[in-house]
């Protein structure tokens, strides 16, 4: 009688938020069930465990070396050929390319991707004194990272620059107010997420000074009938209400890092 299958108790925004920590810093193993998540920090995937009720070990990769991280390991053949059918692939780094994953969990999605291989950072702009935001997202696959903007573009109405750092390394990039209106809308009230990078958000979408226009972000503030544009938009200083999707400078004020 051949074994019965395993379920693994993971849905909605914590499957997909997983999907894209896996995305960006997972492996399929050749085994066809083996599924790996690399991190530096131990604490990290030990809250991944918590939070998904996994009972997994964490062990340890590339021990006593520079490159020295911490390895956690799936083990479940219905979650491999899960990640099989909505596009991951084994050596995956290159060939990476278009995912399918529901509009309704994409922002889960790509905060995982954001913890993985996500950059979110400031800096004090040397001439006007403003403080700066921006947000880049690696990947070594092309394919991908077009795929990618591409999403975040319809979904959210707002435009990034994707640019060859170095071969085989692909990088998307979005400005100050481009990058907050994605952070705002992934690192959400009481998500889960990796603590350092939610730290990060919540500073960004608290910041304002200077952020009165963008031609990279379609006003997603409209009022009065006013529609936005790609270029010239004029955004006023938000004064939404919190809630789940919320508006900048409300949210994080009454929120706790996690």
């Amino acid at each position: 009688m051949p074994q019965k299958r395993k379920k693994l108790n993971i849905e909605g925004t914590n499957l997909w938020y997983l999907v894209g920590l896996i995305t960006s810093d997972g492996n399929l193993s050749k085994d066809g069930r083996h599924v790996d998540i690399t991190a530096k920090d131990r604490y990290f995937l030990r809250t991944i465990t918590a939070k998904l009720g996994l009972a997994n070990k964490i062990g340890i990769k590339n021990k006593d070396t520079y490159k020295e991280a911490h390895r956690l390991q799936i083990s479940n053949k219905n979650f491999y050929d899960f990640l099989l059918s909505i596009g991951l692939r084994q050596n995956k780094s290159l060939i990476l390319g278009a995912l399918h994953v529901p509009n309704r969990y994409f922002m889960d999605f790509l905060r995982g991707v954001i913890d993985g291989d996500g950059c979110i950072r400031n800096w004090i702009h040397p001439t006007n004194r403003r403080e700066q935001w921006s947000l880049r997202i690696y990947s070594g696959s092309e394919k991908f990272i077009s795929w990618l903007s591409d999403e975040i573009a319809g979904l959210l109405e707002v435009f990034g620059k994707i640019y060859n750092s170095r071969e085989n390394l692909w990088v998307l990039k979005y400005g100050k107010m481009a990058a907050r209106e994605i952070i705002r809308r992934c690192y959400y009230k009481n998500c889960f997420g990796l603590k350092r990078k939610i730290k990060l958000a919540r500073d960004c979408c608290r910041s304002y000074s200077g952020w009165t226009q963008s031609k990279t972000v379609v006003d997603c503030y409209r009022r009065d009938g006013e529609t936005g544009k790609r270029t010239g938009l004029k955004i006023p200083r938000p004064q939404g209400l919190v809630g789940s999707i919320p508006s900048p400078g409300t949210f994080w004020a009454h929120s706790s890092v996690g």
